[in-house]
């Protein structure tokens, strides 16, 4: 029996990380709305460390996107400074990544 194998390249290329953020960041944007409106109404909330999840997993453009559009947050600084902190070590650590293994 042959052994299994995967194209990883394949599957770890620039237009499905495209897609993924893209999916993530509205994941990210529409959590910030529901839960917003979820405060409003009084009503189970989004718990805090799913929306920090979120933006850890890439969605940090589509989190901080809802906070100010919704002005959902923007009083707690663990937010206003956690979710730019998130999305620019990020940044900066793809951008170190890149340079270091594909430059």
């Amino acid at each position: 029996m042959e052994p299994i194998t995967y194209d990883l390249g394949a599957i770890f290329n620039l237009r499905n990380l495209i897609i993924y953020l893209l999916i993530i960041n509205i994941i990210g944007f529409f959590a910030m709305l529901i839960d917003k409106k979820k405060a409003k109404r009084g009503a189970w909330r989004i718990p805090e460390n799913t929306l920090f999840t979120i933006t850890f997993l890439g969605g940090g453009v589509g989190t901080i996107a809802g906070m100010y559009a919704f002005r959902h947050k923007t009083q707690k600084l663990r937010f206003t400074i956690g979710f730019p902190t998130i999305l620019f070590t990020e940044i900066f650590l793809a951008i170190y990544i890149y340079v270091k293994y594909f430059a």
